[in-house]
């Protein structure tokens, strides 16, 4: 993976639309309130989750960035 490609990964993230719609579509999922349809657009966003997640984390094994443990509060 290109360092420059890396950067531009690194920057991607979902628009503030698509986190609503998101949030939206797991609520009403919580409830078994979802068309076929909206069933379907919500595992697309899971698997394109999952699939940024995977390329930033090689992202940032390419630029050498360790993320900071989280500690329990």
């Amino acid at each position: 993976l290109p360092v420059s490609m890396a950067r531009y990964i690194l920057n991607r993230e979902f628009s503030e639309t698509d986190k609503i719609r998101m949030h939206d579509l797991a609520v009403r999922n919580q409830d078994d309130a979802l068309s076929t349809e909206e069933l379907e657009e919500l595992d697309a966003y899971a698997k394109a989750g999952t699939m940024l997640s995977i390329l930033k984390s090689k992202a940032r094994r390419v630029l050498g960035i360790k993320l900071q443990k989280r500690t329990a509060n």
